[in-house]
């Protein structure tokens, strides 16, 4: 069983998933798939660096969006 997730992109991130699905001939969900399946493969370390930078980078908007 598959489960479904629904994401908020904002436009500029839209076009830039869609001109990239085009880019790789594919789906915008077939790219993100083989992107969330290559991050899950990595080590955990790499993701928790990733998680920090992401968290850290983004700080100001989460706090915005609370």
């Amino acid at each position: 069983m598959m489960a479904t997730l629904t994401i908020e992109l904002s436009e500029d991130q839209e076009r830039q998933l869609l001109d990239r699905a085009r880019e790789a001939g594919t789906t915008p969900e077939q790219l993100l798939r083989a992107g969330i399946a290559e991050w899950l493969a990595r080590p955990r370390d790499d993701f928790s660096e990733a998680a920090e930078y992401v968290l850290e980078k983004n700080a100001e908007l989460y706090r915005r969006l609370a």
